[in-house]
C-alpha cells in the first residue's frame, strides 16, 4: 500500500511540476455525468454495481496542442449494491453503499487525432460522506455513517478516452481504479473485506473560457 501512495505522489507531482511548460492558453469549463461503480474484493454472495453521478470543473492546458495537461475537481459518487444470502438461503438482506467525495484527477491529455484525445494520470480523492442503506428480512433502514468507518482518501489511476464533437464540446469515458482500501473498521471490512473503488464514468464536458 505504501507503494501505490509513493506510486501516487510520484506521478501526481511529476505532472504538476510538468505544468508550466504547457502554460499557454489554457481552456476552463464544466462537465459532468454518470458513474458506474462498484467496490472490489467484497466478500458477499451476490454483489452489484451502483449508478452514480459526477460533476465539477475542469482546466486543460494547451488545447491546441498533441499534448497537454487537464487538471479536474469533481463532486463524485462512489459505492455498490450488495446482497447476502445467509442461514441455508432462509435469509436475503441488500446492502448499499453509497460514498460521496471530492475528486481531484490529475490527466495527461494526448491528441490522438483531431476528435480523439487519450487521458491518462491519477486521481485523489476526499471522503465526504458516507451512507448506508439496507433492505430485507432483518429489517429496512438508511443510515448516515460516520465518515471515520471510512478512510478519508481514495488513490488511484485513471485512464480513457474524450471525444471533441464541437469547438468547445467533448463527451468521454474514463475507469478509475482505486488503490487503497475503502473501509478503516473492523465491522465494516468483516462485510466487505479489502474492497477498493471501482468507476466508469460517462462525461461530457463544456469550456466556458479560457
Amino acid at each position: 500500500m505504501k507503494n501505490s501512495y509513493l506510486y501516487l505522489v510520484t506521478v501526481c507531482g511529476a505532472l504538476l511540476l510538468a505544468a508550466p511548460a504547457f502554460s499557454q492558453g489554457p481552456v476552463f469549463g464544466v462537465k459532468g455525468g454518470l458513474n458506474y461503480t462498484n467496490l472490489a474484493g467484497v466478500d458477499a454472495q451476490d454483489d452489484n454495481a451502483r449508478i452514480g453521478f459526477n460533476g465539477g470543473v475542469f482546466g486543460r492546458t494547451m488545447p491546441d496542442q498533441p499534448v497537454g495537461l487537464q487538471v479536474e475537481l469533481l463532486y463524485s459518487t462512489k459505492g455498490n449494491h450488495t446482497s447476502y444470502h445467509a442461514f441455508f438461503g432462509l435469509v436475503d438482506q441488500d446492502v448499499d453503499f453509497n460514498l460521496n467525495y471530492l475528486e481531484l484527477p490529475v490527466l495527461v491529455s494526448i491528441r490522438l487525432m483531431d476528435v480523439v484525445d487519450l487521458q491518462i494520470g491519477g486521481y485523489a480523492a476526499y471522503l465526504l460522506s458516507a451512507k448506508v442503506k439496507t433492505s430485507g428480512d432483518l429489517g429496512s433502514g438508511s443510515d448516515t455513517v460516520d465518515k471515520d468507518n471510512f478512510k478519508s482518501i481514495d488513490a488511484g489511476i485513471a485512464g480513457g478516452v474524450g471525444f471533441n464533437v464541437g469547438e468547445n464540446l467533448q463527451v468521454g469515458i474514463r475507469y478509475l481504479h482505486g488503490l487503497t482500501d475503502v473501509v478503516d473498521n473492523s465491522t465494516l471490512h468483516d462485510v466487505v473485506g479489502d474492497a477498493q473503488n471501482r468507476c466508469v464514468q460517462l462525461y461530457i464536458g463544456i469550456g466556458v473560457g479560457g
